[in-house]
Formats: C-alpha cells, structure tokens, sequence
C-alpha cells in the first residue's frame, strides 16, 4: 500500500481526480438544456429523477478508475460499491442536483471524494456549465474558474446574525429536522435554497456562512467535505460527529458558528422528542 502523505503520490491522485472531473464535464455538458432530455423516477414515493447524463459520466469516471487505480473501492451514486484492495475509495456522484439540471439551473455539480479509513482526503465540486471547479485537500484549497485561480477561505463570520444560510430543500428533513432548522434560520441574517451543492463551494469561498441539511449520501457529501475543510471551515453531523457517510449535516465557515449552530439544533431536537 502506497503512503498517502508522500508527496508524489498525492499528486498522482489529484491528476486522476483532475482526470475524472474532465471526463465528467465532457460526459455531461451535450445533455444539459438539450431539447426533450427525458429522466427516469427512482423514487417509488417521491421524484427523485435520473438522466442519461447521470449515468454516462460515472460510467467516464469509471472506466478511468479502472485503469489508472484499478485497486481503489468505488462508490457511486448511480452504479453502488465496488471493492477494492488498496484501502482508498473514490465516492462519485456525477450529477449532484439532478433536478436543477433538468431544469435547466446551473447550480448542479459533479461531486468527487477520495477517502481513506479517517474520511475525505480530497474533495472536488465542479461545475461544467459556468466552468468552476472548487478543490480541496493535501494542503490544496483553490477554485479554477472564469475569473483564474482563486485561494478558497471561508468567512471568518462568527456570530449568527451576521451570517448567511444554506439549504437544498425548505423542508429540510422530517418535520422535526425542519423545526429545529427554523430556529437556526430565525436568527441569521439571511436564508436561502435550492443550490445543492454549489452552495458548498459558496461556503469553501467565504461568499456564506452556513449550510444545514438532513437525509444525505455519502456521495451528497464526502467531496463538499473535502473542499470546505481545505479551505478551513467545518463539516459534522447534528451531533458533532462525523458527516462523510451522509444523513445531518452542518457545515460552517468557523468554529465558533458550527458551536452555536450545533447547541441550537441539538437544543431544538431535544425538546421535540421530549
């Protein structure tokens, strides 16, 4: 096994996760605001669409995967687990925001995540359209975009009325995850949906302060992770434990609004059970 703090190395896996990101983007962009671009229901209940695009660029990134590191365990949204022996997974979600890409918004992304046993080591958010690609790990925080290279930070907003708020969904989650939302949400300066995940990129450049959410997949969040983290911020579930295996999820642009965050929703929930 290959020591992921060697230098070298981790520039081999940033060139396959460069790689990855680009065969994804050429995979993609054909389909997005084509005319009569249909998508399939994987929701029995629910809608939760799927498109041609989803599934050609994780069968791109996968066909690289398998010969430039045939060894690493894959986890994709669209095509599950696939093994491997080296002790690395690389955790794809090729279009994240499905429904903002059939509807045509530019807020969808393509979500790549390498873990080790600890969590995301390296994380990616790109978006083909507008051309943005966010990069986090190995000492690497940066977006690439229409504007050149640019340093990712995050805010240094300590207080939650100063502070911008994020959320895919107005529901959030269950109604007692969407209770104890509102009362985060009525404190901050502003609160704003609907920008899956580019709204972690947001977070990553210091344009916002927070992002909440429940009823996540790995692969909704290990890359996000990986980026906002680089970039000095923090990621946790609703208990302050880990978050790179999905459900609540609370990201911050500093440790003391991840701290007030947290005793709010832990607070909340409480007394919704209680």
């Amino acid at each position: 096994m290959q020591n992921i703090e060697n230098a070298a190395f981790q520039a081999e896996l940033w060139s396959v996760a460069e790689e990855l990101a680009e065969a994804a983007r050429v995979a993609i962009l054909p389909y997005f605001r084509s005319i009569g671009l249909s998508a399939d229901n994987k929701d029995e209940t629910g809608f939760d669409p799927v498109t041609i695009a989803d599934r050609a660029a994780e069968q791109a990134m996968r066909a690289i995967l398998k010969t430039r590191r045939p060894q690493d365990a894959i986890l994709g949204e669209e095509f599950g687990a696939r093994a491997g022996t080296s002790g690395l997974t690389w955790v794809l979600d090729p279009i994240d925001g499905t429904r903002g890409f059939i509807s045509g918004t530019p807020t969808w992304g393509v979500l790549i995540a390498l873990n080790d046993e600890t969590g995301p080591r390296l994380g990616i958010i790109d978006q083909p359209y507008i051309g943005e690609r966010f990069f986090g790990g190995f000492g690497r925080a940066d977006v690439i975009g229409p504007r050149g290279r640019m340093v990712l930070k995050t805010s240094a907003t300590k207080d939650l009325n100063k502070a911008t708020l994020f959320s895919t969904y107005p529901e959030v989650g269950s109604v007692q995850e969407r209770l104890a939302f509102e009362v985060v949400s009525a404190q901050v300066r502003l609160t704003r949906f609907g920008c899956d995940c580019y709204a972690y990129g947001l977070l990553a450049a210091g344009q916002i302060d927070l992002v909440i959410e429940a009823g996540l997949n790995a692969y909704d969040i290990a890359g996000p992770i990986g980026v906002i983290e680089a970039a000095g911020g923090i990621v946790s579930d609703w208990q302050g434990g880990k978050a790179h295996e999905g459900g609540r999820v609370v990201a911050a642009a500093t440790p003391e609004l991840h701290e007030k965050t947290m005793k709010i929703l832990h607070n909340s929930l409480s007394e919704t059970h209680s």
